[in-house]
């Protein structure tokens, strides 16, 4: 009984180590520290769209989020 006793801390531990070594989970991309309508300077960003433009910004994102993103405005049933 006492050797179980002594042997329950032992596997506690043991069972507690790989937990200390677990590695974070990120993407591991680049961390900007600008806003996002700050944007990026490339081909890429969307036609008509400045960087620096928070006010363009915020249009677009609530334009993709209605007419892309909205599956009610995607159907077309008709009464």
């Amino acid at each position: 009984m006492t050797r179980f006793v002594m042997l329950m801390p032992v596997l506690a531990a043991l069972a507690g180590l790989p937990a200390c070594g677990e590695k974070p989970q990120t993407l591991g991309g680049v961390k900007s520290d600008v806003a996002p309508y700050q944007g990026a300077q490339n081909q890429f960003v969307a036609p008509g769209w400045k960087p620096g433009d928070k006010t363009s910004w915020e249009q677009g994102l609530k334009a993709r989020a209605q007419n892309t993103q909205n599956e009610y405005s995607k159907t077309n049933i008709s009464k």
